[in-house]
């Protein structure tokens, strides 16, 4: 091994013990609250994408968890933030963490996904951009890797809350 190939392999082995550091400590946090709200559910770690994903399940069909998502995951991207402020506030860096509940995350993704692949169909088929109405940054972020795959390009346009996804033709 040469010295750049040995210095980028230990750097990728800190990443990834700083991303399961984050993964334990939000998994700690998230325990506790899951204590104090008196509701069942089991946490998983992983990293996907050079993130720490955290992922609150549970056994019992996942009725109480489902308070935990709220209106259109609002109360998931809520605990998101306190999650990622929990890590930042032990580790001083900030944090990219993924926190799904419930599955609601993964089900969002697989949605926002054929959102975006309709949608690079439509432009495909007019020649005529397409606006999406807004979105979270997680949701854009699918529907741009969607239209991407699909061969097209997207831009976000407007203000946080009302960004939106534009689908250009190519």
């Amino acid at each position: 091994m040469t010295e750049g190939t040995t210095s980028a392999a230990a750097e990728g082995a800190d990443t990834l013990t700083r991303l399961e550091q984050e993964g334990e400590i939000a998994a700690d946090y998230l325990e506790g609250l899951l204590d104090i709200a008196d509701l069942d559910g089991d946490i998983d770690m992983d990293v996907e994408a050079d993130r720490a994903a955290v992922s609150i399940i549970s056994d019992a069909g996942g009725r109480d968890l489902q308070k935990l998502v709220g209106r259109d995951g609002e109360v998931l991207e809520a605990l998101q933030e306190l999650t990622r402020l929990a890590v930042h506030r032990e580790t001083g860096d900030r944090s990219r963490l993924m926190l799904d509940i419930g599955g609601y995350r993964a089900k969002k993704r697989a949605e926002l996904s054929e959102l975006g692949a309709k949608a690079a169909a439509e432009v495909k088929n007019t020649g005529e951009s397409v606006k999406l109405d807004p979105m979270t940054p997680f949701e854009r972020k699918v529907v741009h890797d969607a239209v991407k795959a699909a061969g097209l390009r997207s831009e976000s346009e407007g203000e946080e809350p009302q960004r939106f996804v534009v689908v250009l033709p190519a």
